[in-house]
C-alpha cells in the first residue's frame, strides 16, 4: 500500500498541454471528486472544503471570465491552454462553516483560517493525483483573489465562499519535460 501513494504522487505532475479528450466520462471525473471531498480530513471535523466543477459551456466561460478580470494582463495564449481542457475544478472553504468553529472555540479562533487552507491543500493534492490516476492531466493555478467576484457571479456562489485555487484538467495532449532530482537532505533533516 505504501508504493502506491508514492507511485501515484511520482506520476501526478503539472500538465499544461491537455485538451477535452477525457479518458473516462465526466460522471467518473465527478464521482472522484465526491469521494475525496467526503474522504479528505479537516481540523474539528468542520467540513470547510468546497469545490465547484465547471464543465462545458461553463469550462469556457470560467476561463473568459479569467481573462476579461485581468484586462489583457495575463496573455491569451496561456488562457486558452487552460480553456482547451475538460473542466476546471474550483477550491473554496466556506467562511461561515469557519467563523462557527470560530465562535464555537475560541481559544483556537486564530488557527480555523490556517486549518481550513491545510484541508483544502490535502484536498487539492488527493484529487490531483487522483485525476492523474484516471489517466488525466491537471494543473494548479491562483489567479484569485483577481477573479474572485467574477467566479462567484459565474457560478451564484454565496459571498462566503472564499476562492483558493483553480485546477484546469483534461486528456493528456503532451509529456512535461522530466524532473530534475533534488539533494532532499536540504529539506530533510533526521535527529536521533
Amino acid at each position: 500500500m505504501y508504493m502506491n501513494i508514492i507511485k501515484s504522487l511520482e506520476n501526478r505532475r503539472t500538465y499544461y498541454n491537455i485538451n477535452k479528450e477525457l479518458p473516462v466520462s465526466e460522471e467518473k471525473v465527478i464521482e472522484l471528486v465526491q469521494q475525496l471531498t467526503g474522504l479528505v480530513p479537516d481540523a474539528f471535523n468542520m467540513k470547510s472544503s468546497r469545490v465547484v466543477v465547471a464543465l462545458g459551456d461553463k469550462q469556457e466561460q470560467l476561463w473568459d471570465a479569467v481573462y476579461d478580470a485581468f484586462e489583457g494582463q495575463v496573455p491569451r495564449g496561456k488562457i486558452d491552454s487552460f480553456k482547451a481542457g475538460a473542466g476546471t475544478v474550483l477550491y473554496f472553504y466556506d467562511r461561515e462553516t469557519v467563523e462557527g468553529c470560530q465562535n464555537q472555540f475560541p481559544l483556537y479562533a486564530a488557527n480555523f483560517p490556517v486549518w481550513a487552507n491545510q484541508s483544502s491543500g490535502m484536498l487539492q493534492l488527493s484529487i490531483w493525483s487522483g485525476l492523474r490516476e484516471l489517466g488525466i492531466g491537471a494543473s494548479l493555478q491562483h489567479y484569485n483573489p483577481v477573479i474572485d467576484t467574477k467566479v462567484r457571479e459565474l457560478f451564484n456562489l454565496p459571498e462566503n465562499y472564499i476562492l483558493i485555487a483553480q485546477m484546469p484538467f483534461g486528456g493528456i495532449a503532451g509529456e512535461p519535460d522530466a524532473k530534475e532530482k533534488e539533494d532532499i537532505s536540504q529539506r530533510v533533516k533526521i535527529m536521533k
